[in-house]
């Protein structure tokens, strides 16, 4: 079992050696941004490094909006952003399910998604594999409620999609944990990455709040359970800096052995 943290992108490694990480994901620009990733300097380091990566897109991506100023963009930035995870040598790049606005078809928003791998098929597609990531709120989302992923992987499926389960997400978003492993791949028929991270808030919430194992709303034998079961590795994204994240990897990994 791999497990680790997201970190700050400035020193990744020096991160992971102070949480005794094995995994690191980190943004490699501004997560509320536009800009496209500049070339991380310790990127030869990263490739050769015996830790595995994993970067997260930006939050701002929405493919499956029907609005184009936000659309377009959305699928340029990503294909930008699988381009720069390759250079460090990432695993996947993760992103999250997005949603249509209030009154539009999430038939339309899914088959954005569709369009937005086909498009990148025609050019050999994505240079690192894409995990879609299951989400905290809206009534819209395209990933939140597994009725809706299901629908969505009917789409995207073919393309070989990956898949990042969000413990605080499902919790968050009305997805009871118990069993949740078995649910999911009977939907998508994998879990490449687990995000394992307690929830501030109740179930059904619909707030993407992370809290530190066992500081929280879950139980976290139910977190630990679905770690043991996707078999998948795992990243904390939790608070509390090096030592909170230490303990949390610290809790997994004994409760792993």
């Amino acid at each position: 079992m791999r497990i680790g943290a997201h970190v700050d992108a400035t020193d990744p490694l020096g991160a992971a050696a102070a949480r005794d990480a094995e995994t690191v994901q980190f943004f490699l620009a501004d997560p509320q941004g536009w800009k496209a990733p500049q070339p991380h300097p310790d990127a030869d380091r990263l490739r050769g490094s015996d830790i595995d990566v994993y970067v997260h897109a930006p939050y701002v991506i929405n493919v499956a909006t029907l609005n184009n100023r936000i659309r377009i963009p959305s699928r340029k930035l990503l294909v930008t952003h699988a381009t720069a995870a390759a250079t460090v040598g990432a695993k996947g790049l993760i992103v999250h399910g997005g949603h249509v606005n209030a009154g539009d078809d999430l038939a339309v928003g899914i088959d954005n998604w569709r369009k937005t791998f086909a498009y990148a098929a025609k050019s050999g597609g994505f240079a690192t594999p894409v995990l879609i990531e299951n989400t905290a709120g809206g009534d819209n989302a395209c990933a939140r409620r597994f009725d809706n992923l299901a629908r969505l992987w009917d789409a995207v499926g073919e393309f070989d999609v990956g898949f990042c389960l969000d413990t605080c997400h499902a919790h968050a978003g009305g997805e009871d944990l118990l069993d949740i492993v078995d649910r999911v791949k009977a939907i998508t028929g994998r879990i490449d990455l687990i995000h394992a991270n307690d929830s501030k808030d109740a179930f059904g919430s619909g707030r993407d709040r992370h809290d530190n194992l066992g500081n929280g709303k879950i139980d976290p034998e139910l977190v630990v359970a679905a770690v043991r079961a996707s078999g998948a590795p795992v990243v904390v994204e939790t608070p509390g800096g090096v030592d909170g994240q230490r303990a949390d990897i610290a809790l997994l990994r004994g409760a792993g052995r």
